[in-house]
């Protein structure tokens, strides 16, 4: 009923239709390879740190919002975000801890030692060190990331990163991202590696902000998009 004469194709027919075959399996392989989040990009490891933590509160808002909560906050939730997206996030604090463990005078140094050995034995593709800014004069607002002086990657990093927050979150911003040579964390780590600082806790509104929920989204989601815009450059 359903005799289609396969026996009688010209073998050159069969060539082509072959040929066809895995041209069409090779292209839908390709494709599901330049896909956000997919192929190598999963595989490769993303380091967020939450600034601060435990004994050292960092900034205090002006009604006593602690940067090391809202630090680990955003954290958490970049890292469910980029994980939504099949990309490997770790943290380098999952809890209000410290990483310094001996005493006072030391905590800070070692703290700081700590999340660069981290940093270096993980290898990743990039590490976003979170924090939150403060200033004598309450006016001042803004996210503001920060790159290594010298650092071609970091550099494309943070700006990728302050044009996503611009873009998504506050366009008013006309903050661009900043070298820096002193910071400990991005003099001392070998893989790009950028502070991005949310915002001032030292103003009212932006305090505010910081410690809401809704706004948390509106800073991971530009995050997000920043680090993904550097991943397909990658």
């Amino acid at each position: 009923m359903y005799d289609l004469r396969l026996k009688n194709i010209p073998a050159e027919v069969w060539m082509g239709i072959l040929v066809l075959a895995c041209t069409i399996l090779l292209f839908t392989s390709g494709v599901k390879n330049v896909l956000p989040a997919s192929g190598s990009v999963e595989k490769k490891v993303i380091l967020i740190d939450a600034g601060h933590g435990g004994d050292d509160p960092g900034k205090i808002g002006i009604n006593q919002a602690k940067e090391k909560d809202i630090n680990l906050a955003i954290t958490e939730k970049v890292k469910k975000c980029l994980e939504k997206e099949k990309i490997t996030a770790e943290l380098t604090r999952k809890e209000d801890k410290g990483l310094g463990t001996t005493g006072d005078g030391s905590k800070k140094t070692e703290d700081m030692q700590s999340r660069v050995r981290m940093i270096n034995e993980t290898k990743p593709v990039l590490t976003v060190s979170i924090h939150q800014n403060s200033y004598e004069d309450p006016e001042i607002h803004g996210a503001q990331v920060f790159y290594y002086e010298g650092s071609k990657e970091g550099k494309m990093l943070a700006e990728l990163l302050q044009k996503s927050l611009i873009d998504n979150v506050d366009p008013q911003n006309h903050r661009v991202a900043k070298a820096n040579s002193g910071y400990y964390i991005l003099k001392n780590t070998s893989a790009p590696t950028v502070i991005v600082e949310c915002g001032f806790l030292s103003n009212p509104e932006e305090e505010s902000l910081l410690i809401s929920a809704a706004y948390q989204e509106k800073l991971v989601e530009a995050l997000q998009k920043g680090i993904c815009a550097y991943l397909w450059e990658h």
